[in-house]
């Protein structure tokens, strides 16, 4: 065993159980935890790879404050510095006498490329450099089709994903750890300003909890549910996702672990139709990863090539409405003010959210993903990506251009009591169900009797849902015979 401490630097594995990087060095001989934050801001932290919103810069805050105090109680403690990742640890390996830095993988195309040149900078300083797979349960250069090739449609995927393995073994976390020595000077995690100025973020708390306990607290209460998951993960009032997404981006709790955990609780989970669907959703996690490890340019590019020529309108003022909840669409407002409320979104709001503004808007996707970058706690740059690009009809795996949500008919069917639509739209509130998810067609009466006024305590739609619909149709027949 080497007498040199070994460097563990954290990023999207903030986690001390099952991680490779940190139970590799602990077993070695003492580590040294770190957290590196690039110097310049977000701009400077997206070209790195480390793409923090308003809203997951809250929760990445909170999380280190949790990593921290689990270090501590197992001995340790987590060194935080800012600056260009090489720099910053070789000057760390200076101080603390390491020669060895250990790291989790990232995939993200950005963080592909610090990681490299990382790599090469501190080798060419003299110190060893080990990466491991922690944050996926394959990477993507190891599921491919026959032809060597990735794939682009998840059902095939899903399958080659099985036959790889999805049951995987689980790594301890470590007993204890020697204390860092006094002398490595750290910076606070308050001093690195990741919380949001704007006090819109003050009420995540009531519905979060980061770090690796909470992960947990949350996976073990959704675990009492999972039978019911194909029933209910469709369902905007119901609590029947697992909301394990920020916990996951972060790394606080592995898909190993998840998959463990639900293969002990429902031995026969793939034959069982409520945990065979959840796994299917830890599938789709993976799958977003392999399309942009293998497609990078999807994260700008749209990967049907058709759609460069669309006729994106990007009207300023639909996107205002629609990013502040006000589009006259209820169903849509509902979402986007939760999401601005708990920086979370549910997956079928997403794709309502989403259907809406790149179909019946013509609003760019690059737009709305922007926003759900900087606006959601799970910020995670290839579920996103994919995740806008299925809904715009652009990307791999697609829902067809022409699949238009009717965000009426998604209202009433996800929230057929309209307990989703009456929290977060108080105004409508006193509206009957036959009209909460379109008031515009209800007669003058039934509004005045629940106190709404369309264009004044509610907004009229900011588009016609038919006519609209139509004219996407219209703007598809314009591209569709262009080559992919």
């Amino acid at each position: 065993m080497s007498n040199a401490p070994t460097i563990v630097w954290f990023r999207q594995d903030l986690r001390l159980a099952d991680n490779p990087a940190l139970e590799r060095a602990a077993v070695n001989g003492d580590i040294i935890p770190v957290y590196i934050l690039p110097p310049e801001g977000p701009d400077q932290a997206r070209r790195d790879g480390f793409h923090h919103g308003g809203a997951s810069r809250w929760w990445l805050h909170h999380s280190l404050a949790a990593l921290d105090r689990d270090l501590q109680a197992l001995g340790g403690r987590l060194i935080i510095r800012r600056g260009e990742p090489a720099d910053v640890l070789t000057r760390l390996a200076a101080d603390s006498g390491a020669t060895t830095v250990h790291w989790n993988r990232r995939l993200e195309p950005a963080g592909i490329a610090t990681d490299r040149a990382t790599k090469q900078a501190l080798r060419d300083e003299g110190l060893a450099v080990e990466s491991f797979a922690g944050n996926y349960l394959h990477e993507p250069w190891n599921v491919l089709n026959k032809q060597g090739a990735p794939y682009k449609v998840f059902t095939p995927y899903w399958k080659a994903l099985l036959a790889a393995g999805i049951d995987q073994p689980i790594l301890p976390e470590p007993e204890g750890l020697n204390p860092v020595p006094a002398e490595i000077d750290s910076e606070t995690i308050g001093s690195l300003g990741l919380l949001p100025q704007r006090d819109w973020a003050d009420g995540f708390a009531e519905w979060w909890t980061p770090g690796e306990a909470g992960a947990w607290d949350r996976f073990e209460s959704f675990l009492d549910d999972v039978s019911h998951y194909h029933d209910t993960r469709n369902r905007l009032d119901l609590d029947g996702t697992s909301r394990l997404s920020p916990h996951l981006h972060f790394g606080e709790i592995s898909p190993r672990q998840v998959v463990a955990r639900v293969r002990c609780e429902y031995p026969d989970a793939l034959d069982d139709k409520g945990p065979e669907a959840f796994l299917r959703e830890i599938g789709w996690r993976e799958f977003g990863a392999n399309l942009l490890y293998h497609f990078p340019q999807t994260q700008t590019d749209n990967l049907d090539a058709r759609f460069d020529h669309l006729p994106w309108r990007n009207d300023p003022d639909h996107i205002g409405a629609w990013q502040r909840g006000e589009t006259g669409i209820p169903v849509v407002d509902a979402a986007m003010r939760a999401l601005w409320a708990t920086g979370w979104m549910h997956n079928r709001a997403r794709m309502i959210v989403a259907s809406f503004l790149t179909k019946n808007c013509l609003v760019d996707w690059h737009i709305g993903a922007d926003w759900f970058m900087d606006t959601l706690v799970d910020a995670d740059l290839p579920s996103n990506t994919a995740g806008w690009q299925w809904v715009a009809g652009t990307g791999a795996d697609a829902a067809p251009y022409f699949r238009i949500f009717n965000p009426v008919l998604q209202g009433g069917k996800f929230d057929p009591e309209g307990a989703f639509v009456r929290r977060w739209v108080p105004e409508l509130a006193g509206l009957p169900d036959k009209a909460l998810f379109a008031p515009w067609e209800a007669d003058l009466g039934t509004l005045s009797r629940a106190g709404v006024t369309l264009g004044e305590t509610y907004p009229r739609p900011i588009v016609d849902l038919k006519a609209s619909r139509e004219a996407a149709l219209e703007a598809f027949a314009q591209i569709k015979d262009y080559e992919r």
